[in-house]
């Protein structure tokens, strides 16, 4: 699942992975040369596809982050 307003979605290049980064901004698993990942356009950060998906569920159509909504003082 990509919403493509928040993410563009590529391929690991040498390029990427040699002057920008070779892991991923979430978790830190190390990114492969091929492997699909996906630059985050509102945190200007790389993500593999596992926390793509994940931040893409947490997410509306405006690329903003849902946060459940606090009924008092302490939740």
């Amino acid at each position: 699942m990509s919403k493509s307003a928040c993410f563009v979605t590529q391929e690991a290049t040498e390029g990427i992975l040699s002057r920008v980064t070779n892991v991923c901004a979430e978790c830190y698993t190390e990114l492969q040369l091929g492997d699909i990942i996906h630059y985050d356009m509102q945190n200007y950060r790389y993500l593999c596809e596992r926390c793509q998906e994940e931040l893409c569920e947490k997410m509306n159509d405006e690329c903003e982050i849902i946060t459940k909504e606090l009924d008092g003082l302490f939740g």
